[in-house]
């Protein structure tokens, strides 16, 4: 102890010792922490953490890839990010081509793609494992409570509140808007050839506007002004751009995300205010004409139903709605609304451009669409759309849906892994992946389809085309499939009959007319050159 005294010299602590604790603390000048600290600098530990995140980030990747088919490494942070800035259709078919699943990585995202119909099937029916998933920007360009954000129970009740607005009965209600802008824009079409001396000229942003104003028509009728509807026919690309797979995760000004945003405010203020006026007219007693006043009648509807019930009235069971839905407000309305158009702009506006494109270079395809039309209305064409006349037309169908298997609008649709999806025996998909089933190659598989790069019509008339359920993904499957794909298949035959009865177009094959532009949907590379006459 007093050895231990002597050697201390104090009773005092080394704690309450300021000498003491820096000779306790001083470093020896000859060891290795010393030499490490004294010569860190800034960069050197900036340096040091970038490399370590660059081994993080590769690590993660090779995990999230397992044996899957895909790049051994990973770009560091960024991927294959300036790549899939400018996506060619050739580089996707090369991934599908690789291997039933392969991955990508670009930034924060790990991407599985399934490529073959079993694997895309199986990704589009497991619900209780994936979500549809769209970009970062997606939640706050179309709204956070958005409803094609819903998942499960409240997805599929939601849902069921609009499956009347795509029935057979309600279609009808809508084919007199329809005929209407078709009817207009075909007589546009015949005056922008006039003006460029009928040499053929790019049609694809002429289909963009058409199929809009088609939409919107349909969509909120005549409450929106002609100006507000070719203002977000010319604008709605840019909500294309911003929700395009590939973008920059958050919105800044002057970027594709932030252009986007303001056009979607910019639609979700015109059909707020169509909201309003289709409310009146709908308490009025006015008669539906698109699909925002049959929502609203419904509303109304089941309002005065439930308060019959609550009030303790007798209440029929003939006066309970098919579905008793809530009221929603102008801006939910809209806000749901802009959904259908988000699902229909792009993927109706590539296919019109190659159906025309396609029904040009084809002209005996062509000539037997027309006579089935006039042949259907008893050699009248001014004979009124109708349900019963648009189901009176089946080579008209055949050639709609083999456009839609040979040239599929959508390719791919994204989904997001709720939690481990065990895919297949030997792979199990990361939580928080976002997996992409694909639809070309099922649209393209020699078993289903002989001849898949062939445009065959007859093959959905004389052959089994129509068996081919499995294979049929145009409009997806599962839980999430298409609400409107009928509304989208009759439009299609609809605006290609008109067509064919009042008009004669040529195109005007150039070395890019049959390559692939993916721009969200796909569209021919030359943006589709054409000429429009009258048909005598």
């Amino acid at each position: 102890m007093a050895a231990a005294m002597a050697a201390n010299g104090t009773f005092a602590s080394p704690s309450a010792d300021a000498t003491s604790y820096v000779q306790a603390f001083n470093y020896d000048a000859n060891g290795l922490l010393y030499r490490l600290l004294d010569g860190a600098s800034f960069w050197n530990v900036a340096t040091s953490l970038f490399l370590l995140a660059v081994v993080y980030d590769q690590v993660k990747y090779i995990m999230n890839k397992g044996k899957i088919a895909g790049p051994a490494f990973k770009f560091p942070f960024t991927g294959p990010f300036l790549e899939s800035m400018n996506p060619k259709m050739s580089e996707y078919m090369a991934k599908w081509a690789s291997g039933p699943l392969s991955c990508v990585s670009v930034f924060h995202k790990f991407v599985v793609i399934a490529s073959t119909r079993d694997m895309a099937r199986k990704a589009f029916n497991s619900p209780r494992f994936l979500k549809p998933c769209v970009v970062d920007a997606a939640y706050k360009i179309l709204g956070e409570k958005n409803w094609v954000f819903l998942d499960g129970k409240d997805h599929v009740d939601y849902r069921k509140g609009l499956n009347n607005l795509f029935t057979r009965r309600a279609l009808e209600c809508y084919l007199p808007r329809m005929e209407e802008v078709y009817d207009d824009y075909y007589t546009r079409f015949l005056e922008k050839s006039k003006e460029a001396n009928f040499m053929p000229v790019p049609w694809m942003h002429e289909f963009r506007e058409l199929m809009c104003a088609v939409s919107c028509r349909t969509f909120v009728g005549y409450y929106i002004s002609d100006s507000a509807m070719k203002k977000i026919a010319d604008d709605y690309y840019l909500i294309t751009a911003a929700l395009e797979l590939v973008n920059f995760p958050v919105i800044i000004p002057y970027t594709k995300a932030w252009y986007g945003k303001k056009c979607a405010d910019m639609v979700l203020e015109e059909f707020t205010k169509c909201a309003a006026k289709s409310k009146i007219r709908m308490a009025a007693g006015g008669e539906i004409v698109c699909i925002m006043d049959a929502w609203i009648k419904e509303m109304l509807q089941s309002a005065k139903y439930l308060e019959k019930v609550e009030s303790g009235a007798s209440v029929d069971p003939s006066e309970k709605p098919n579905q008793v839905i809530r009221e929603f407000s102008n801006f939910e309305i809209a806000q749901t609304v802009f959904t259908f158009l988000f699902a229909s702009q792009d993927a109706t506006s590539s296919a019109a451009t190659w159906l025309f494109q396609i029904m040009a270079d084809r002209p005996e395809v062509l000539d037997k669409v027309r006579d089935e039309n006039i042949a259907a209305r008893n050699g009248d064409r001014n004979v009124p759309l109708s349900m019963n006349l648009l189901e009176s037309l089946p080579y008209t169908r055949a050639v709609v849906k083999e456009t839609l298997r040979y040239r599929p609008p959508v390719i791919m649709v994204p989904y997001m892994a709720k939690k481990e999806f065990p895919i297949s025996e030997s792979y199990t998909i990361p939580k928080g992946a976002m997996v992409i089933p694909t639809l070309y190659p099922a649209l393209h598989d020699p078993e289903a389809y002989p001849n898949p790069d062939s445009f065959e019509p007859d093959r959905w008339i004389s052959g089994n085309a129509d068996k081919q359920v499995k294979n049929w993904l145009v409009f997806g499957t599962g839980s999430h499939v298409c609400l409107g794909q009928h509304y989208a298949v009759y439009n299609l035959m609809a605006m290609l009959g008109i067509a064919s009865m009042y008009l004669d177009w040529k195109h005007k094959p150039t070395p890019q007319s049959e390559d692939i532009k993916v721009f969200a949907t796909i569209f021919p590379e030359d943006d589709c050159h054409l000429v429009f006459t009258k048909k005598t």
